[in-house]
């Protein structure tokens, strides 16, 4: 360390005196100290206005009669201490200047942290995606049912609203129906994508059954029509959502058949007793319960939905109505 000497006019007596000095500390900042003590071998430490405070090492200012009118300031410090002040100051060094400090030497106003905004939750999403679309397949549901009055939803040969099925609308039903199983059995089935695999075989496949009515009706002479345009449009469509976005595929694969099991038992009440002597259809039957079958679809769809940002979930949700609009026009066509 340097010694400097700092020029006061003589005294005789120790006195209350002003020291201004700039020592060199080997910084990039400038450094100005304005000091105000008394003559006497008092440790000084100052505080500055850096990141971290410079102290000053064991400090003694003096005033001597017998050397000179001068009085000397002199600073002393160990090896040990040199070394860990260098330290230190190559540290501060590396170190860029804190932009929180005052510039005055004070600490900044602590910064007011944003308050953190939480998104209202959708309707079912603590439950799974499966559970999002019920409550969307329930809304939809709802408000047809406000905006359409019961006589505009379908064709009626009575006076009491209710619709009279056809043999030639059921068969179209059936085989457009049997197009779009067919389509999403097909593409679980055939994929390599490992998603797929766990909707494969689950007890729900329906194409097969429907292929058994249809021989039915076969055998009695009856035409078998060809697949209509619903069908066609809708199969084509889950085509392209089976190669381009997994979420959506799985979001209408679970719907149909949620469809069809929730509604399908009240279209086979009404064909079996006006259409086909009430024979019961293989459409209509399962191997086991159907509410236990689709429950264990839903589990595996939520699971996999998990992994799913919530903007494939969004997607998904405005997949279902696309979704119930291609099943309601294939079930328009019992009573066209």
């Amino acid at each position: 360390m340097t010694s400097m000497a700092v020029a006061l006019s003589p005294t005789p007596t120790p006195t209350p005196t002003r020291c201004f000095f700039s020592p060199d500390l080997h910084s990039h900042h400038a450094l100005t100290i304005h000091l105000n003590f008394h003559f006497h071998k008092t440790p000084i430490l100052y505080q500055t206005p850096f990141p971290k405070p410079v102290k000053l090492r064991t400090v003694s200012c003096y005033y001597s009669e017998s050397t000179a009118t001068t009085p000397s300031f002199t600073t002393s410090d160990s090896e040990e201490e040199q070394e860990q002040d260098d330290d230190e100051e190559e540290e501060r060094e590396a170190r860029p200047f804190s932009p929180t400090m005052s510039s005055i030497g004070g600490v900044a106003p602590p910064v007011l942290k944003k308050r953190k905004r939480y998104r209202k939750e959708y309707p079912g999403e603590r439950k799974g995606i499966a559970e999002e679309l019920r409550f969307v397949a329930m809304k939809l549901r709802n408000d047809k049912g406000s905006k359409s009055p019961p006589s505009d939803q379908g064709k009626s040969n009575s006076g009491d609203g209710s619709w009279e099925p056809s043999m030639e609308g059921f068969l179209k039903y059936l085989v457009d129906s049997k197009l779009v199983f067919e389509t999403l059995e097909r593409i679980v089935e055939d994929s390599s994508d490992v998603y797929y695999a766990y909707f494969r075989k689950t007890g729900l496949e329906r194409a097969e059954s429907l292929a058994m009515d249809l021989e039915w009706f076969d055998q009695r002479g009856i035409l078998i029509p060809k697949p209509s345009n619903p069908g066609v449009s809708y199969a084509t469509y889950l085509k392209e959502l089976g190669e381009t976005s997994v979420p959506l595929f799985l979001c209408h694969f679970y719907i149909v058949y949620f469809s069809h099991i929730a509604g399908g038992q009240v279209i086979a009440r009404q064909v079996a007793a006006k259409l086909v002597e009430g024979r019961e259809l293989e459409f209509y039957r399962w191997e086991r319960d159907a509410e236990e079958l689709l429950k264990e679809v839903r589990l595996k769809l939520n699971r996999l939905g998990e992994h799913w940002s919530r903007d494939d979930k969004n997607k998904c949700l405005r997949e279902a109505a696309k979704s119930f609009k291609h099943l309601g026009q294939i079930v328009r066509l019992i009573i066209l």
